[in-house]
């Protein structure tokens, strides 16, 4: 990728811009959820049909991931964000003005493939926009962002469904990417044109992409239609034999293989597997079992996003006193605790007992995310910025699947409520204890290094 130069001092509007740019991608990842039952009965189709809304948006997330990560290395910062934001908001319109589901699905296959060029783009300008030794700020403004949009999305899409119409739940995003666009002009450089995406990317992302999909539709339909649906997941397998003998997977088995890379993105799929293992079944656990009211579940559910948020940013003036190694194994051990405190939930727990609980686990995931993060960027080559992002986003992406996932199965073949949500959180206190394990014995704080030289715009 051709960094983008910058001056001295630090480059915060720069930060900002990758913080709105995560910020929009969350928002429309998470807003939808909510309007699912009035997008169906508006455009008159099913519930099997009308979640492809939300699966159509992910699926370039995790297909296009290194593809996007491997493209944003070869382009030119500012133009690469300002077609990505640009064309997120053209697709955005084109999703709220759609006149049948077929065309909303369409239009969230492309908005995914903008947003995913987003999330690749954000850790890089993080990276470069600042030095070194602010980089744990830099990430932690950026994870609140990201924190808020999907805190944002159910709550102002529940909003606008009822006392507006669905359509504008996609209007969101679209001022906020236009200000992307602003700050990318004041703040970077304009560079050389943008390369073409290559055709053997496209293999790439159809067998590697492939098959995290092919197991996601079988984790999914087993638990919707029965176990046998879960073969399907078997297709995965020739999709990554086929993945691994391309040569563009020797250079992604390269980076993610090398000291410094691997022990984060180990630890970042485990935080992922547990954290939304759990996540999917709260939910389930106060509104079926413990008979608590959508409302309120919300507004547990709120406790955890905002001390995650809180912690991002705690964590990161932390981070760049005291290193970001040390305050990410702080956060895997406050989540492994947040974790095994769900363990202790009864019948007899409420919406606050629940509430507080998860304030712990996510503030203890607030600190490890970023500067887990940091950890990973700062062990890259400056030229493979761009992947390792793509590489960390596809972690990410089949955390938050394959968890949910995980979580589904676990809770549909309990014997009951309570046992079934002790299950969960029981697996998913292994996996992330796993990280604080991961963090203290195969990640290691990256070598001193100078700053990013940056331009400053003509």
């Amino acid at each position: 990728m051709s960094t983008p130069a910058a001056p001295a001092p630090s480059r915060w509007w720069l930060v900002t811009a990758a913080g709105l740019a995560v910020f929009v991608a969350q928002l429309d990842a998470s807003v939808v959820g909510v309007a699912a039952p009035t997008i169906r009965s508006d455009l008159g189709t099913t519930t099997e049909i009308v979640q492809w809304v939300s699966l159509a948006y992910a699926v370039p997330l995790i297909g296009l991931s290194l593809c996007a990560g491997r493209w944003v290395d070869l382009a030119d910062p500012r133009r690469a964000l300002t077609l990505a934001c640009g064309g997120f908001a053209l697709f955005s319109i084109a999703c709220g003005l759609a006149p049948s589901i077929g065309w909303l699905i369409a239009a969230r296959v492309v908005q995914g493939c903008f947003a995913v060029v987003m999330m690749a783009l954000t850790p890089v300008l993080a990276t470069v926009a600042v030095a070194p030794e602010a980089r744990g700020r830099a990430f932690g403004l950026v994870m609140l962002f990201g924190t808020l949009g999907g805190l944002a999305g159910p709550v102002l899409g529940g909003q606008i469904v009822e006392h507006a119409d669905w359509p504008w739940i996609f209007y969101l995003g679209v001022p906020a990417a236009a200000l992307v666009i602003a700050l990318a002009a004041r703040e970077l450089p304009r560079g050389e044109r943008l390369p073409w995406p290559e055709r053997r990317w496209l293999v790439e992302a159809l067998t590697l992409g492939g098959a995290a999909v092919a197991v996601l539709l079988g984790l999914t339909f087993a638990v919707d239609r029965g176990a046998a649906w879960g073969q399907l997941a078997l297709l995965a397998v020739p999709l990554a034999i086929a993945w691994s003998r391309r040569k563009e997977s020797a250079a992604v088995r390269g980076l993610v293989g090398s000291p410094g890379v691997l022990g984060p993105h180990l630890a970042l799929i485990l935080a992922y597997l547990g954290i939304f293992l759990i996540m999917f079944m709260v939910p389930f656990l106060l509104q079926d079992t413990l008979g608590v009211t959508a409302g309120t579940t919300g507004l547990a559910l709120i406790a955890l996003a905002v001390s995650t948020a809180v912690a991002g940013l705690l964590g990161g003036r932390a981070a760049d006193r005291l290193g970001a190694r040390g305050v990410a194994l702080t956060g895997a051990l406050l989540t492994t605790a947040g974790a095994a405190l769900m363990l202790t939930v009864d019948g007899s727990s409420g919406a606050v007992s629940l509430a507080w609980r998860l304030a712990v686990l996510g503030f203890g995931f607030g600190l490890f995310n970023g500067q887990n993060q940091v950890l990973a960027m700062g062990s890259t080559p400056p030229d493979r910025l761009g992947m390792t992002a793509g590489t960390t986003n596809l972690v990410r992406q089949l955390g938050v699947a394959f968890g949910s996932a995980l979580g589904a199965l676990v809770w549909t073949t309990a014997d009951s409520g309570t046992a079934g949500f002790r299950l969960g959180a029981g697996i998913g206190t292994l996996l992330v204890a796993g990280v604080a394990v991961t963090v203290l014995v195969a990640v290691r704080a990256p070598e001193p290094a100078g700053k990013t030289p940056v331009e400053t715009p003509a």
